[in-house]
């Protein structure tokens, strides 16, 4: 008994390690490219004007994207700073991106003329109906992977990961297939709507 007992150890803690170095690569991932990004717009623009376009930039993809890769770039360090939930943390994240995009729009509109993303990005945001289905869409998406990111970050047991990941399949597979495709139907209805072209 004692035996199996200091077998299961190991794995519980090569399963918890694993399971944070994963999220640990995804973050510098996302971090890598937001800064790569920022060098970028910052040699074009100046860095005043490329630190709001990276900014909007993210607040894009924080509003208009199904999935919560660019809100994660904050909710991974608050929860492990603070222990709170990634969902509570993406809440905040929203506030910022709104509150960042209410201050751009109203008083240096012209910020959105920088790149074609962001042309799309004030199209988008002039058009209450129907283009903030985009935003409602994206909403309901992000929140459902976050939900799910939440929970596997909250199992300890390598049996409740293997039950977890059965379920996780089951209904994120369906839930998030049917929002990214909403998604991308309004997108394009856009894109033919407004006659946007973004590059390749």
């Amino acid at each position: 008994m004692k035996n199996l007992q200091a077998q299961k150890i190991p794995i519980k803690h090569m399963v918890k390690h694993e399971t944070k170095q994963h999220v640990l690569i995804k973050f510098i991932i996302i971090l890598v490219i937001i800064l790569a990004y920022f060098l970028l717009v910052s040699l074009k623009y100046g860095i005043q004007d490329g630190f709001m376009v990276t900014a909007l930039t993210w607040s894009f993809f924080v509003l208009c994207t199904p999935v919560a890769d660019a809100g994660f770039f904050l909710d991974f360090p608050i929860r492990l700073l603070t222990k709170l939930k990634m969902v509570v943390s993406e809440i905040l994240v929203w506030i910022i991106a709104i509150a960042l995009n209410i201050f751009t729009f109203f008083l240096n509109p012209e910020l959105y003329s920088k790149t074609k993303l962001l042309e799309l990005f004030k199209h988008i945001l002039e058009s209450p109906f129907p283009f903030w289905g985009i935003i409602l869409v994206s909403m309901v998406g992000t929140f459902v992977s976050i939900q799910f990111g939440d929970e596997l970050l909250d199992k300890i047991k390598h049996e409740d990961r293997k039950m977890y990941h059965k379920h996780k399949y089951n209904y994120r597979l369906f839930a998030m297939a049917g929002i990214v495709l909403l998604t991308i139907v309004l997108y394009d209805f856009l894109l033919k709507k407004l006659g946007v072209n973004l590059p390749i």
